[in-house]
């Protein structure tokens, strides 16, 4: 029996390609669990507020929604066997460089993905990760290469 992989995507949240991995691992038929930061915008920001009351100070939302979200994004990174990045075009992703470098600091196997536009912001985090990936399709690739060769 091969080990079932945790893998946790972290990132931009405004593409399919976590859909496209996910599918590509199913069609791949990969020993593999997928888990991820909330992805629905208002709810990751409003949370905070929502469960613990309103703010009057936008910085004081933030931080009560990013100490909750924290608490489910540190738990599934530090569970995951491969942690998978993704930096998308149009918007900086501070949580994902976070998730990024905090997922190197724990020694975890790190998959980059972003576009070739990209490569000079993201040299460090690209220096940090064992595999840079400009498709999800190769995500795929290097998942299915990792887990059915073991």
């Amino acid at each position: 029996m091969s080990k079932e992989w945790n893998v946790y995507l972290s990132g931009e949240i405004h593409t399919d390609w976590r859909e496209r991995i996910i599918a590509g691992a199913e069609n791949a038929n990969l020993p593999v669990s997928f888990s991820s930061a909330v992805t629905d915008h208002e709810a990751s920001d409003m949370c905070g507020v929502n469960i613990l009351g309103a703010e009057e100070n936008a910085f004081w939302q933030d931080r009560k929604a990013s100490g909750i979200n924290r608490i489910r994004t540190s738990t599934l990174l530090s569970n995951a066997d491969i942690v998978v990045v993704r930096f998308g075009p149009k918007y900086k992703q501070w949580n994902a460089a976070f998730d990024a470098g905090y997922a190197a600091a724990l020694g975890k196997s790190l998959i980059v993905l972003h576009d070739e536009e990209h490569n000079h912001a993201l040299k460090e985090v690209d220096g940090a990760a064992n595999a840079v990936a400009s498709t999800p399709e190769q995500v795929v690739e290097i998942l299915q290469y990792v887990m059915l060769t073991c």
